[in-house]
């Protein structure tokens, strides 16, 4: 007879994986240890082997969690009605939102993505992907005739609107609402006005 799954089971594994983004991302991957995390979740080491069979199955379930998560906020974006300035401006902001509360996560994932299984990888990277992607699509659209078949200009300007997004939390740790909005902004004017100088 199959075992009867506990009702907070889902709850108790995202407690899981958000206490382990934080432990993982200050103490390091390599340095966290299950008695670690068990400790930090306030339950038994027992308890945590019943959810994941070790560190890496715990960091999987974390990026891939998050991957996904963030690649739907933003490829599910609706940007119906709008020009392609006011897209670029909404899926800047996007980005930047969808980051909010996710500060260890997006820590974990700079480096954690390349310590897993190449199976595993690919699919995250998978995600990644997805999103790069769709922001290609919206930057391209904004000025077709700057990027014309040049696809080294077009990536290179969509991976530096992600550099400029990707750091935020480096120096504006805690940012509400507001500070999100005017950050976003200012990156989409940048991206946005800078075009017309390449």
């Amino acid at each position: 007879m199959a075992r009867t799954i506990a009702k907070d089971h889902d709850q108790k594994r995202d407690n899981i994986l958000q206490v382990a983004a934080k432990v993982f991302a200050n103490e390091g991957f390599d340095r966290a240890s299950m008695s670690m995390l068990a400790r930090d979740c306030g339950i038994s080491k027992a308890t945590i082997y019943h959810y994941y069979d070790s560190k890496d199955a715990i960091l999987y379930d974390i990026l891939k969690t998050y991957l996904c998560k963030l690649r739907d906020r933003v490829c599910k974006l609706d940007l119906n009605g709008q020009s392609p300035e006011e897209r670029v401006h909404s899926v800047v902001l996007e980005v930047l939102m969808a980051y909010e509360g996710a500060d260890e996560e997006h820590r974990v994932q700079i480096n954690g993505v390349a310590m897993l299984p190449l199976e595993q990888q690919k699919v995250l990277r998978g995600y990644q992907r997805e999103m790069v992607d769709f922001v290609n699509n919206i930057v391209w659209a904004a000025a077709p005739e700057v990027f014309c078949d040049d696809d080294v200009k077009l990536r290179g300007t969509t991976m530096s609107i992600f550099g400029m997004l990707n750091w935020y939390y480096m120096w504006q740790q805690g940012a509400g609402i507001k500070a999100r909005e005017k950050y976003a902004r200012l990156v989409a004017d940048l991206t946005l006005k800078g075009l017309s100088g390449l």
